[in-house]
């Protein structure tokens, strides 16, 4: 492939749309752009850096853009990004979106990583983004609704990676929550608690859930109740066991309890679920 621009026209603005691509390599400081006085609006920006470095302002600060950094921003918006002259070209691959949906993205990226983020060159978020550009480089896809499946698998990718981004954690760490997570999925039928998982684990309980909720958004126990309640609905789906007796297998030390728990979960009684069978033709609903 060989560095492009590509840019679309259509009236359609409910879905999401890309609206331009592009692979670039900048020599020039006359590459200076500032989002509150663009003729084109209404669209969202990312800008990722292959190689070389250029600058972003906003809020007050000027943020350098070196290999591996990309920007998210709006058109409108209050910022400025440009390249100054320094010998070596700034290389950059972009893509321009239109529709809500792909401002709702963007201020839910925005919010978890704020406006500079970084991604490795062959993560899953820079592989569909050439996924993208080699189909319309080389594939000569210019069908909006063909592009915009595209552009809807580059954009969960960047969800993705947004919110697995607050997730970093080392090696042995995430190890050791894989063995947690085991373990509790193996067990949870058995009266479990943080001090036992955290001893079976060989780890100190509040080490362990300060990583546990870190990496996963969650505390221990609260993972663990999502499974209990896994296998109910399950045992409920497809054994003619007492609700009491399947409460109890589940992990739940008494029947009031399991009933209060399944309600938060389900908005309705363990039984109540049961008898609605041909209603809710789920064998098994996960939590995640």
């Amino acid at each position: 492939m060989e560095p492009s621009v590509y840019g679309f026209r259509h009236e359609e603005h409910a879905m999401l749309t890309v609206d331009s691509i592009g692979w670039q390599r900048i020599r020039s400081a006359e590459y200076a752009f500032s989002g509150d006085n663009r003729p084109d609006c209404g669209h969202v920006i990312f800008q990722y850096t292959l190689s070389g470095e250029g600058y972003i302002e906003y809020e007050q600060q000027r943020v350098p853009l070196p290999k591996g950094s990309a920007f998210l921003v709006r058109i409108p918006s209050s910022h400025r990004y440009y390249y100054e002259e320094n010998g070596a070209p700034w290389e950059v691959i972009w893509l321009n979106l239109r529709g809500d949906e792909a401002s709702r993205i963007w201020d839910l990226v925005l919010e978890q990583e704020g406006t500079v983020i970084r991604r490795d060159a062959d993560s899953p978020l820079i592989l569909h983004l050439w996924k993208l550009y080699r189909a319309i480089s080389e594939e000569k896809i210019t069908d909006k609704y063909r592009l915009s499946v595209l552009a809807y698998e580059w954009m969960l990718a960047l969800l993705q990676s947004s919110r697995e981004s607050g997730r970093e954690v080392s090696s042995k760490s995430h190890t050791l929550l894989q063995e947690a997570k085991q373990f509790m999925k193996a067990n949870f039928a058995s009266p479990l608690t943080l001090d036992e998982i955290a001893r079976t684990l060989g780890v100190n309980k509040y080490h362990f859930c300060r990583l546990f909720q870190k990496a996963e958004h969650t505390s221990p126990l609260a993972y663990l109740r999502d499974r209990r309640v896994e296998a109910a609905i399950a045992m409920l789906r497809t054994t003619d066991l007492p609700v009491q007796e399947v409460g109890r297998r589940c992990g739940f030390d008494s029947p009031s309890y399991f009933g209060k728990v399944f309600r938060e979960y389900m908005k309705m009684s363990p039984v109540a679920y049961r008898k609605k069978k041909l209603e809710f033709p789920y064998d098994a609903i996960y939590y995640d």
